[in-house]
């Protein structure tokens, strides 16, 4: 449509993290004059019209019925936005016909979806149509991955300038967060393990960073699986659980822009313990919870933590990068918030006002490849997030 009824439609909103982002949106830009038109959708009107209540939005806040499982339903709902933002995972069980849907119409979207298996074979079946179509498709962008994937652009833009070069070597290093794991996280690794074993290729995409850059494969890659003492930080350093699908964003960002990073671009992510022996116990013991990061009773989908728990969350990201004279750049990425819920819910949010200034061309992307430093303005402007050099 020329002209869609909605800026932008929450897919999922009677769900946990969909009604923090319908709250958010609400709370933040409601009442404003230039603010965003916006609708909240879900399969059951009621639920819809519960939720709406109890975050106190408008009586008139639009509601849209649409469902999974009834493609219609979806393609009249993005016939109506330009933007949808969707919380319903794990997007291998729901998330196919509203990509469909998405690339069909022309209409921009994004998720937060951290299932690298089931991006690449979206990418691989609609990356030419969303092309054609205009449709911005954008996975990721909770979470996981946006302060990695722009901390890594940012980290590149400031090497760049000092050097006239990128970096040929950038550590994430998660410094310090406090937050718990989504029910939705825990889900969507379930079922990625259900779908490697029914197609056991899947595997080679879960493993290699280049997993979502098809037809390119970089240089080796530094596993970030093993602990090790990072001699210029006297730290220890263990496994992060987020690590696979972060890396695989980074580089499909570089991928997409024309490898400003270099094609031989080395990238890791882990989370950092503390000096001496303690903190080699420390990570050993973390890249041991490795084999089961949920423990015995993972949080179910559409469980989260109170208020409190989420406003006392935060994160506190690290990036080194080589320099050419042997020192390094230290670059600086921290968030208000539980990462899980209070911050992801408020970068979907920003990342879906941002898609409506866009102009690059459709295709399926990344945050980093699609709104870059655009996105990190408004991250810092709206959402807590601060990016910076340290040092």
């Amino acid at each position: 449509m020329a002209n869609p009824e909605f800026d932008i439609i929450v897919y999922g909103a009677s769900g946990y993290t969909g009604r923090l982002v319908a709250e958010y949106l609400d709370q933040h830009y409601g009442g404003r004059g230039d603010a965003p038109s916006w609708a909240m959708a879900g399969r059951s009107l009621d639920k819809l019209e519960s939720v709406r209540d109890e975050i106190g939005a408008p009586d008139t806040t639009p509601l849209v019925v649409a469902d999974a499982n009834d493609p219609a339903s979806l393609e009249a709902m993005c016939n109506r936005t330009k933007v949808v933002l969707t919380t319903v995972g794990p997007y291998q069980l729901y998330g196919d016909a509203l990509v469909e849907a998405c690339v069909k119409t022309g209409t921009d979207y994004a998720d937060l979806c951290g299932e690298p298996a089931w991006m690449r074979e979206q990418i691989d079946k609609h990356e030419a149509a969303a092309k054609e179509s205009g449709a911005r498709i954008c996975f990721s962008s909770g979470f996981d991955s946006i302060p990695f994937d722009l901390g890594v652009l940012m980290t590149q833009k400031e090497v760049i300038k000092r050097t006239g070069k990128p970096s040929p070597r950038i550590r994430g290093r998660v410094r310090a967060m406090q937050g718990t794991f989504s029910g939705g996280t825990a889900a969507s690794l379930t079922e990625t393990m259900k779908a490697v074993a029914r197609k056991p290729a899947l595997l080679t995409v879960l493993r290699s960073s280049f997993g979502l850059t098809p037809g390119f494969e970089g240089a080796d890659q530094p596993s970030g699986m093993i602990p090790r003492h990072e001699k210029d930080l006297d730290k220890w350093a263990a496994p992060f659980v987020m690590a696979p699908i972060n890396t695989k964003n980074v580089h499909r960002t570089n991928f997409l822009s024309g490898f400003p990073y270099g094609e031989d671009f080395r990238y890791d992510e882990m989370m950092l313990t503390s000096p001496g022996d303690a903190g080699k116990k420390m990570a050993e013991a973390a890249a041991e919870m490795m084999k089961n990061p949920f423990g015995a009773k993972p949080p179910k989908p559409g469980e989260g933590p109170s208020k409190e728990e989420r406003e006392n969350g935060f994160y506190d990201i690290l990036f080194v990068a080589d320099m050419p004279d042997g020192a390094y750049l230290h670059y600086g990425v921290k968030g208000k918030y539980d990462p899980g819920y209070g911050s992801t819910s408020r970068m979907l949010s920003e990342t879906g006002i941002a898609l409506l200034s866009c102009d690059k061309p459709g295709g399926i992307g990344t945050p980093g490849h699609f709104l870059g430093e655009a996105l990190v303005d408004r991250l810092q402007e709206h959402a807590d997030l601060t990016f910076a050099v340290e040092g």
